[in-house]
């Protein structure tokens, strides 16, 4: 069964591109790729070393739209790519520990530099192919074509696959600065695909496809040596873990039979993959075309425009490592961002694709102490887990204190559940409501969230 996305979330690739479209599979079915198991990659409590200074965010405090938040797609301003190499093996930086300062988000792979042109005189296929990846992500520096020309970016079978158009125009403007759907998988086939005319002359000389980056994420092996750091809280510093004492986590599909309830609401979970390298998790927050994450994960529409949202990334069998092809959605626009509360509400093109995986409810009660919770996550840049499985002691995964000081006085809720680099955005769940208490962003045993009753305040007016 394939899926055909309308021009409206395939504006990724607007402007000198012109409109773009796309076609992928759904994620019904057998899995397509693998979470590689790396031997002796056994997953342990991981520690960061947090500077005094650090704030985790590059907002201002207070509140509102963000700025350019409410352009029209039609005019999608440009974010810079990443151009960060792998992370150090070594604690001391901000969750992250990218070269770029350090932003509180995960590193899932690498940047390489790549000099390829296809079509119109050059080669018109190119596989880019690295073993054992978790997905590969190319990035177009040209994209000049003929009307009726385009360009598939597809895994090595065809089955999931992306395509996009030649602009409407030639208007004499050839370089672009875009990054198509990453590939789940270790292998991208880009391919041009002739329809239009003809054109003589020196024309010819500026046709062309140019990829100059592609992103390869890492495999599990690789992954394992990442520092996997949680933002920590202000002001605090030394040996700060975000995997309090024995891991007790669990692929989401673990649940599927035994705690049918945090299953499903774990559907609502999305994995978010920004500037190609960095991770994040999101969620959908009521039935609109909205979602949550951290402000320190991104804070403008420039960003959420290059941030891929992927539905649905889930271990097909408990323990296992092969997972299901996800649904993947661009980011859109940023409805409205605030540091002190580290919170960005978002929304995503082709909403359509990913409403059936439900939302969740913010609970407009203050948590109370000693409630038991649930932590649907992508830490460390795998595929969704839970923290905190039904039947545990309240003091594995509960409210320690419902007035623990996060950004401001009294604004988060501290906790014991399992966290780690990548959590950051996730939604902490009451398992008496079953509705989310808490946006997590700190990690440091005890971990916290800001409190979803002073969030509801900030953002109901968009729910």
């Amino acid at each position: 069964m394939s899926i055909v996305v309308g021009a409206s979330a395939a504006l990724a690739l607007a402007g000198t591109v012109g409109a773009v479209a796309w076609n992928y599979s759904t994620d019904e079915g057998r899995p397509v790729g693998s979470w590689q198991e790396a031997a002796g990659s056994a997953r342990t409590p991981v520690s960061t070393q947090q500077s005094a200074a650090a704030t985790g965010g590059n907002g201002s405090p207070g509140s509102g739209p963000a700025a350019g938040g409410e352009k029209p797609s039609e005019e999608r301003p440009t974010a810079t790519p990443s151009s960060s190499g792998p992370a150090s093996s070594g604690p001391g930086a901000p969750e992250s520990a990218s070269a770029a300062g350090g932003d509180g988000r995960q590193k899932v792979g690498e940047l390489l530099k790549i000099d390829k042109l296809l079509g119109y005189g050059s080669p018109e296929r190119e596989v880019f192919h690295y073993p054992d990846a978790s997905y590969v992500k190319v990035h177009f520096s040209r994209m000049a074509m003929l009307p009726g020309d385009y360009v598939t970016v597809s895994d090595a079978k065809g089955e999931e696959s992306y395509r996009y158009d030649a602009p409407k125009l030639l208007d004499g403007v050839t370089d672009t600065d875009r990054w198509a759907m990453s590939i789940t998988g270790d292998t991208a086939v880009v391919e041009m695909h002739r329809g239009g005319g003809n054109l003589v002359g020196s024309l010819l000389g500026k046709l062309g496809l140019g990829v100059d980056q592609v992103a390869r994420g890492y495999s599990r092996k690789e992954q394992a040596k990442v520092p996997s750091e949680s933002l920590g809280k202000p002001g605090r510093t030394g040996r700060e873990e975000s995997v309090c004492g024995t891991d007790t986590s669990s692929d989401a599909v673990c649940y599927r039979s035994a705690d049918p309830v945090a299953y499903t609401r774990s559907k609502a979970i999305a994995r978010l993959l920004i500037n190609g390298t960095e991770l994040c998790t999101g969620w959908r927050v009521g039935s609109k075309n909205r979602m949550l994450t951290n402000n320190h994960c991104f804070d403008n529409s420039a960003d959420a425009y290059e941030t891929e949202v992927w539905f649905n990334y889930q271990c097909a069998k408990c323990g296992g490592y092969d997972v299901f092809r996800p649904t993947k959605v661009w980011g859109d626009k940023v409805l409205a961002t605030e540091h002190v509360l580290d919170y960005t509400l978002f929304t995503v093109g082709n909403f359509g694709s990913v409403e059936k995986f439900g939302y969740l409810t913010l609970d407009a009660a203050r948590p109370a102490k000693n409630q038991e919770l649930y932590v649907p996550q992508h830490p460390a840049g795998e595929p969704t887990r839970i923290a905190g499985r039904l039947g545990e002691k309240a003091g594995t995964c509960a409210v320690v204190d419902p007035a623990f000081d996060g950004y401001a006085q009294n604004s988060d809720v501290s906790y014991f559940c399992d966290t780690e680099g990548g959590s950051s955005g996730s939604p902490v769940l009451s398992r008496k409501t079953n509705k989310v208490v808490a946006l997590h962003h700190f990690g440091g045993c005890p971990n916290s969230g800001v409190r979803a009753d002073l969030l509801i305040n900030k953002i109901k007016s968009y729910l």
